[in-house]
């Protein structure tokens, strides 16, 4: 059976496709979750319940949501050229979606354990503006279209600033490997061993970034409500919107595992006589995802 796996090209195939189903479909199962514990969390902000009504506690929330986008009509703009319309949301996930290849979640639990996995994923990430721009443009409408502008520019404009502050960490690393950069921070002082204490002033400017990179407030400029309706996204209605949202979600839960492993010391114990694992990276993203 090993010899199956690892010496055919079936058996590989199958491998690699068993690999990335293992990634995709937790993280996807717990984006549900995600946005009804962010709707959660503007709700107590602002004095509110949120939702409550679907499911105990409303946590069925985000399911009834996904029903009805999937059986809602897709309506594709007049004038629009139907091809990039609709390619511009795949291409906006799966360029979110593909950058978690190179994502640790344990020691050894990572599908490409690669030596430039930061150029990687700050690769990849960068690709994701054609998606922008690709919606706003095929959209054939103006403001699509000045939205998708605002937001390449923004998203651009913010990989410098997050590329210039992990030079700070590869240089005290001296890798671009996310396992080496954790193993780096191991310890016997536990979290007093960790990359937030020296590179706090770093850690601030990349969560600030990370914010403008993923249109969170107060950095949502390219969606402004008031001036653009709902930026790039105002002529997509149905799966297609849903997938550009399922995108904004990945690529957020992705700056919550960076600023983890980068600096939280993703997988290691905070206290160096419990044992280090997987549950201790799920909670850093929490942490970080809330302060989102």
């Amino acid at each position: 059976m090993v010899e199956f796996f690892t010496t055919t090209g079936v058996g590989i195939g199958l491998l690699i496709t068993g690999q990335v189903l293992l990634i995709v479909l937790p993280l996807l199962l717990a984006l549900a979750f995600l946005m009804y514990a962010d709707r959660k969390i503007w709700a107590a902000v602002q004095l509110r319940r949120g939702p409550n009504v679907v499911g105990v506690f409303g946590l069925l929330q985000s399911f009834a949501d996904l029903m009805k986008y999937v059986v809602k009509e897709v309506v594709v703009p007049a004038g629009a050229d139907k091809a990039v319309f609709f390619i511009a949301p795949m291409v906006s996930l799966v360029m979110a979606l593909i950058a978690w290849a190179v994502i640790p979640f344990n020691d050894g639990w990572v599908l490409a354990d690669i030596n430039v996995a930061i150029l990687y994923v700050f690769a990849i990430s960068s690709l994701e503006v054609y998606g922008v721009i690709m919606g706003g443009w095929a959209s054939n409408s103006k403001y699509p279209f000045l939205g998708s502008l605002r937001s390449a520019a923004q998203m651009i404009s913010y990989e410098v600033s997050l590329g210039l502050i992990i030079i700070g960490v590869i240089i005290s690393t001296g890798s671009m490997n996310f396992s080496s950069i954790v193993n780096a921070q191991r310890g016997d002082l536990g979290l007093l061993n960790w990359y937030f204490l020296p590179h706090f002033p770093m850690l601030i400017l990349f969560f600030i970034s990370a914010l403008a990179e993923t249109n969170r407030p107060p950095f949502d400029l390219p969606e402004a409500e008031s001036e653009l309706v709902a930026g790039y996204q105002v002529e997509y209605s149905s799966t297609p919107f849903l997938l550009f949202m399922i995108g904004e979600l990945v690529a957020i839960v992705l700056m919550c595992a960076l600023v983890s492993l980068l600096f939280f010391g993703g997988w290691l114990s905070p206290i160096p006589f419990l044992p280090d694992g997987f549950l201790w990276m799920f909670l850093k993203m929490l942490f970080v995802f809330f302060m989102f």
